[in-house]
């Protein structure tokens, strides 16, 4: 049995309390048992640990970083390089540890820093997968924790106990890659053999999708059950700048300068984080808007030599010279414009790859390892996960779309003790029938906040008319596009969607949700942002302009001191917004509007905070501290930021209409 330190006496353990006090005592040498650190925090977001202008790093240099944007009490008590200096060995946190973006850059920093072993209650899927590919261990046994307080010794055995068969093998390989190159032969392995439809036992639509794409290996089981580590071939595989550099430096490290790609017609890379890049304040601020820009060369080079789709989102230079011929903007939300079809597998390097399940494909987030071991071997790794089915049952009312939905569930008790946590949810019901795609979409885009797998919707008419009208593209149904009637689920929620109202998530995380009706004290709004990948659609732009539209009507401006941006998800959206007139309202009543890429949301744009007195009433999937400036952030759905920008507080465009009526 391997021992996982080889350290001399007792490990250098960071129990990450919610005093930061506390951690500061660590860090200068105090040892601290769990009871006296107690309570640990809790939804600690890979944003925390990796702040986005970390990730220009993709090397050893991320081990100076991790923490950095650990708030705790209202403090960041973790500096640069402390982790190092520290020797700190081993890290303690609550529940849902690495939550939000799946950069893997967090995993990465935390080994590079001299992390081998991470405790914690919970994980987020994303993340442990991630530690996984690249050889950190981790654990859900708090019990080691006074184990290792007293230098005993842990054996690999212990740590992998309870984990599937592949997520322990490639744990003890030391990583996916190693594990890839032993196993997989860097070749496609031939599609595992499928029993006869009459013996099939009722399945979900998700199962059936992937039984339809599953692979047979020396390693993985043939006939897989809930929980099982399997291989699937992906129909798609994209990535965007933050991730091209450490997927390029992980393959030239195993593989040599020139690996060979899988199917390389089938990758699509995307620049869509770096467009506003000199107008981030913290880019700017921390000096690394040049790093930025070789990471963007640096994809860009890798594009070249293995001769890749790629799509870049336009600069304002650019996007003025633009005829509508460029087609570009958020990835995933260019997925589902441009390539996702219902019944496929597609992967992304970016947690809200589910936005195309609302097509009826299974879409999902993987990290950086992942992603350079599907580009040489055409194959993904997954654990099959259990199934919540989420019944959205009758009508919404007026004025209560997708996103209000979404901040709902997200406050659910169920939700918050982690009941999504590496689920798929399955949406039904009426709601859901009535929805668009692009409300479907913002479903299935945040089962990310719900610390879902994915999300997906079954294809129906709404489906065809779509991909028809938005895209070109003929399809018939089949039959079996559908979750059997008698299919089995972990769990069922439902929704009784007649009694919504306007949500609103108070800063800090997105499961803070609630009704904006039962607000007693509403904040002032300084800044007002509408757009995303969540809010960047072309019916979240319908949302914006109505509200504004009847704002002018009425002689109404934006107060003093307010700011609006809103930003295209994609040119497609742009086009159909400049081709309705929607730009001149946007202009008149005095927004910001900026062309389509990942902005304020991602805190790499226009719209983020500059300083902490700053409040934010945003249409973005996430308000963790810190992503999207050092002010703080409320939540809420397209019409309620527009009435909030209106009215200089947050606000429903119902509470608007009646503040302003004749």
């Amino acid at each position: 049995m391997s021992e996982i330190f080889s350290v001399d006496g007792p490990a250098r353990l960071l129990l990450l309390s919610r005093d930061p006090a506390r951690i500061a005592a660590q860090l200068a040498g105090q040892a601290l048992a769990l009871c006296d650190a107690a309570p640990l925090r809790d939804d600690i977001s890979t944003d925390e640990i990796t702040p986005l202008p970390i990730m220009t790093h993709f090397d050893e240099q991320l081990g100076r970083y991790p923490y950095t944007g650990l708030l705790v009490g209202g403090a960041r008590p973790i500096g640069v390089d402390a982790i190092r200096q520290a020797g700190i060995n081993v890290i303690v946190a609550g529940k849902r540890y690495g939550k939000g973006s799946s950069r893997e850059h967090s995993p990465m920093a935390e080994k590079s820093a001299g992390v081998r072993l991470v405790i914690a209650e919970s994980f987020e899927r994303i993340y442990r997968q991630n530690a996984d590919n690249i050889g950190l261990y981790t654990s859900t046994d708090l019990g080691l924790v006074e184990r290792l307080r007293r230098g005993e010794a842990i054996a690999v055995d212990e740590l992998v106990a309870g984990r599937d068969a592949l997520a322990a093998a490639i744990v003890r390989a030391g990583g996916l890659l190693a594990f890839g190159q032993a196993e997989l032969h860097g070749g496609q392995p031939a599609p595992a053999p499928r029993a006869a439809a009459a013996a099939e036992p009722p399945r979900t639509l998700f199962e059936k999708i992937v039984r339809r794409h599953l692979l047979a290996t020396p390693v993985t089981p043939a006939d897989p059950g809930q929980g099982d580590g399997v291989f699937i071939q992906a129909d798609w595989r994209f990535i965007h700048e933050y991730y091209t550099g450490m997927a390029a430096h992980l393959l030239r490290g195993r593989f040599g300068r020139q690996p060979r790609l899988a199917d390389p017609a089938r990758i699509v890379v995307f620049e869509d984080h770096t467009s506003y890049v000199e107008e981030s304040p913290n880019h700017v601020r921390m000096g690394i808007v040049p790093q930025v820009r070789a990471m963007c060369q640096a994809q860009r080079d890798f594009v070249r030599t293995h001769g890749l789709r790629q799509h870049r989102t336009l600069t304002e230079a650019e996007a003025a010279r633009d005829a509508g011929g460029n087609a570009a903007g958020i990835s995933h939300a260019m997925m589902t414009e441009h390539y996702a079809l219902p019944g496929q597998i597609v992967v992304g390097t970016d947690s809200h790859t589910p936005h195309s399940g609302a097509l009826g494909c299974v879409a999902f987030g993987v990290g950086t390892t992942d992603m350079a071991n599907a580009f040489v071997t055409g194959a993904v790794r997954l654990a099959l996960p259990a199934s919540l089915r989420v019944e959205l049952a009758g009508a919404l009312p007026p004025g209560v779309t997708a996103k209000d939905v979404v901040l709902h569930l997200l406050a659910l008790p169920e939700i918050r003790a982690g009941a999504g946590v590496g689920k798929v949810f399955e949406f039904v019901g009426e709601a859901v029938e009535a929805m668009s795609i692009d409300e479907r979409a913002t479903l299935t885009n945040m089962t990310a906040e719900l610390g879902g797998l994915t999300g997906i919707v079954a294809p129906d008419q709404q489906t065809l008319r779509f991909l028809r009208e938005r895209r070109g593209v003929a399809m018939t149904l089949e039959p079996w596009m559908r979750s059997d009637p008698d299919a089995a689920y972990a769990g069922r929620l439902r929704v009784d969607c007649a009694a919504l109202s306007p949500m609103v998530a108070a800063p800090g995380d997105p499961g803070n949700g609630v009704p904006l009706a039962q607000l007693r004290d509403r904040p002032r709004v300084d800044i007002a942002y509408g757009g995303s990948c969540t809010a960047g659609k072309r019916e979240d732009f319908d949302h914006y302009h109505e509200v504004l539209a009847w704002a002018l009507a009425r002689g109404l401006r934006l107060p003093p001191g307010v700011t609006l941006y809103l930003q295209y998800g994609t040119t497609a959206v742009r086009d159909y917004c400049v081709a309705r007139g929607y730009h001149r309202t946007f202009a008149a009543i005095g927004a910001r509007i900026l062309q389509p890429s990942c902005g304020a949301c991602a805190n790499c744009g226009p719209g983020s905070s500059t300083a902490p007195e700053q409040i934010t009433v945003s249409a973005i999937n996430r308000n963790f501290p810190g992503r999207s400036g050092p002010g703080s952030v409320w939540l809420a759905s397209p019409p309620t930021v527009m009435a909030s920008a209106l009215a200089g507080e947050l606000l429903s465009y119902a509470e608007l209409r009646a503040r302003h009526a004749p």
